[in-house]
């Protein structure tokens, strides 16, 4: 169950709740709220008022709009890392690892709650702590696509990165773009045509340790 379901599930007023599972509700009710609003029009009452809970529950759990702010960007953070190093690690052959790695951020973005907007498109990307967990998971989600590249071609850690920042940055904003603009072409659709444009650059690169004719 997600945390936006639980809040669903959980809603009336006066539910006891164990408090991990308070929590997540908490979570979920502030995640439609900073989605729907973002994070400056987004008022502590709005989210106390979504989840069924008083203000003072609220506090009990998060001191701040701030750190709850931030307990949900983290929360987002990690599960984008995790789907790009699921998608990495899901087959051998590159190409498929490709594809696998760009509809893992189509994935992302078209998710109902609509949490990529907290990463990608956050209106507080000038307050350091939100700045340091976006620009640290895009680099995660980098790293994990340039130690593939690299094992695999033997290109040094530089252009290893070098290329796995271009992958990563591409499929995100195509992905958004594809949301925002409201294609009428399905995800799987494009993510193929995404995944052919990349692998024409990088099966350009010679497998690492295979003797080239």
């Amino acid at each position: 169950m997600t945390a936006i379901e639980q809040t669903e599930a959980a809603r009336p007023r006066g539910t006891r709740l164990p408090r991990r599972a308070r929590r997540n509700q908490l979570l979920g009710a502030a995640q439609e709220v900073f989605v729907a609003q973002g994070y400056h029009s987004a008022a502590m009452d709005d989210i106390a008022e979504r989840a069924g809970v008083s203000k003072p529950v609220l506090y009990q759990h998060f001191p701040g709009k701030l750190e709850l702010y931030l307990a949900l960007l983290d929360q987002h953070c990690e599960s984008l890392l995790q789907a790009v190093r699921t998608a990495l690690a899901s087959t051998t052959d590159n190409k498929l690892r490709v594809e696998a790695t760009m509809d893992a951020y189509f994935a992302y973005v078209e998710d109902e709650g609509g949490a990529f907007r907290l990463v990608f498109e956050s209106d507080l990307t000038n307050e350091p702590a939100v700045r340091e967990r976006v620009d640290r998971v895009s680099l995660q989600c980098a790293e994990a696509i340039s130690d593939v590249i690299a094992g695999d071609t033997g290109l040094s850690k530089d252009e290893s990165m070098l290329l796995a920042v271009g992958l990563g940055g591409v499929s995100q904003v195509v992905a958004r773009y594809w949301l925002s603009s409201g294609s009428s072409i399905p995800r799987d659709t494009a993510v193929q045509l995404l995944t052919s444009l990349a692998w024409r650059g990088i099966a350009g690169f010679p497998l690492h340790g295979i003797e080239q004719h």
